[in-house]
């Protein structure tokens, strides 16, 4: 398989920035966005395999884009992101379309494992 393509969705702009530089000496394609609108354009213009995807973000929150992503890309795999483990949100997450979840903060070698997996074959698409 080629390098799994990945865009990672988070507000917080340190995190992402450390976090895709790990995951990219792990051997995955990152790009990163700071919210959604930014999110809805590089899908526009980069073919990805997963988004990692933050649920808790200012203004379209991780699951309205999460809806938005299985609308006008349903092939896309989806690992939903937080910092808060409630699980209704989390299970209707994963009733949307959502491969699984992560909790904050979370090893880089567990993501990998996650998004791989989801790369691999989403049960819920």
């Amino acid at each position: 398989m080629d390098r799994i393509r990945v865009l990672l969705v988070d507000d917080e702009v340190d995190f992402s920035r450390v976090l895709a530089r790990r995951l990219g000496r792990r051997g995955l394609n990152v790009i990163t966005a700071s919210g959604a609108d930014e999110a809805v354009l590089a899908l526009k213009e980069h073919p990805v395999d997963v988004v990692l995807l933050d649920i808790k973000m200012p203004g379209r929150d991780g699951v309205q884009l999460l809806g938005e992503i299985k609308r006008q890309y349903p092939g896309i795999a989806v690992v939903m992101l937080t910092a808060h483990a409630e699980s209704d949100l989390i299970i209707s997450c994963m009733a949307m379309g959502a491969c699984d979840y992560l909790l904050k903060p979370t090893d880089a070698d567990e993501i990998v494992l996650k998004l791989k997996d989801a790369a691999l074959g989403c049960n819920n698409q």
